[in-house]
């Protein structure tokens, strides 16, 4: 199963204000690489959550037997965008609506269920997941988490040399976003 990010969460207004305001930037020169690290943000912060904290629009590839599979992007926002069968020339073509079922879960996970082989390489299942809808919605902890390691980004960004603690949010950040932290079994 491969997950891609179709239309990524929009910081470019509020959250980017935010910022701007928290590291007392008020030029726009800049604004483009503070995007950049917001997004950055959001995505260890979904890693660290395991769930996506900001919608965005995703895909995923699943396989073209029939079967139920688990959507790994938590939690679904709203219902199937669009479900397209691949090709093996890449080309996609709409999967009738008959011939599949998205199961939605109370814990903000989904199930895709397939009911007929089909022929290609994939499916393609677009969804819109997130915890919220806009920046203004996303809850203070979050929020304030993903304006802080932004700004560690950004404060950090000339520092050549990585290390392995590079890999894991500041004790600060975790400490904001470890009660929204999902494990999962598998």
């Amino acid at each position: 199963m491969r997950r891609t990010i179709v239309e990524p969460a929009d910081v470019s207004g509020a959250a980017l204000a935010e910022l701007k305001s928290w590291l007392g930037i008020t030029r726009p020169n800049e604004d483009e690489l503070l995007v950049d690290l917001l997004q950055a943000s959001l995505a260890m912060c979904e890693a660290f959550i395991g769930q996506v904290p900001l919608w965005q629009l995703l895909e995923e590839r699943l396989p073209v037997q029939p079967g139920r599979y688990p959507l790994v992007t938590r939690p679904i926002a709203t219902s199937i965008v669009t479900a397209e069968l691949v090709t093996q020339d890449g080309s996609r073509t709409a999967i009738d609506p008959a011939d599949f079922e998205l199961e939605l879960e109370s814990n903000g996970g989904a199930n895709f269920r397939l009911d007929r082989a089909l022929d290609g390489q994939g499916v393609a299942v677009r969804v819109r997941a997130g915890i919220a809808g806009t920046w203004d919605d996303v809850p203070a902890a979050l929020k304030q988490g993903l304006i802080r390691l932004a700004a560690y980004f950004y404060r950090d960004r000339d520092r050549t040399g990585g290390t392995k603690s590079d890999l894991a949010p500041p004790a600060s950040v975790a400490a904001l976003w470890r009660p929204w932290r999902t494990v999962r079994l598998t």
